[in-house]
């Protein structure tokens, strides 16, 4: 990817980050980026991890758990300030995203953030970054040790995959080198 295109889409991205609350799509986040819908698509998702989508879905999140922070607000004015069309879309994706429902992050005492600097507590409330149910953020050296915990698992599978294959063909093999043939006396076998 070249410096032009990157500049293309930093800005298509700005304009995610700028115009969150609005009605985006694909073609015209497209627009902004000069490219066409499809190789915008694959070129975001490859300078930054995740679809336009997707961005674009963390952004309005982060913001809705913001404005749910501050407690001034009803769960169905936040859905609608941050771009959700249907509440019923919002409340299954801030779930899946954040672990809790909305009116459960509401109502929860967010006081321990207060002294956080805001950049931080962005940082630490990203959706999909702290488990279920909220608490401490997840370190990055637990997600590597998952990682590695979870390759070591499938490379052993694999091994034990492998061996049990090889048992089985050489099983195979010495069935059917003995298949046509005749009973030998046990005193040729001596």
């Amino acid at each position: 990817m070249d410096c032009g295109d990157l500049a293309h889409l930093r800005r298509a991205r700005d304009l995610l980050d700028r115009e969150y609350a609005r009605p985006l799509d694909v073609p015209g986040m497209a627009r902004a980026a000069l490219m066409s819908p499809s190789h915008f698509a694959r070129q975001f998702r490859a300078a930054f991890g995740e679809t336009p989508y997707a961005y674009l879905q963390s952004r309005r999140l982060e913001r809705a758990m913001a404005l749910l922070r501050r407690g001034d607000m009803s769960v169905t004015e936040v859905c609608m300030a941050v771009g959700f069309t249907s509440l019923g879309s919002f409340s299954s994706t801030f779930s899946r995203l954040v672990g809790e429902p909305p009116s459960a992050y509401r109502g929860r005492d967010h006081a321990s953030m207060a002294p956080v600097p805001a950049c931080v507590a962005r940082t630490w409330t990203r959706p999909g970054w702290l488990g279920p149910g909220g608490g401490e953020p997840r370190a990055e050296s637990s997600r590597a040790e998952s990682s590695r915990a979870e390759s070591s698992r499938v490379q052993s599978s694999r091994a034990e995959s492998s061996r049990a294959e090889s048992s089985r063909a050489e099983s195979s093999r010495a069935e059917s080198s003995r298949i046509g043939e005749a009973p030998r006396p046990a005193a040729a076998l001596a």
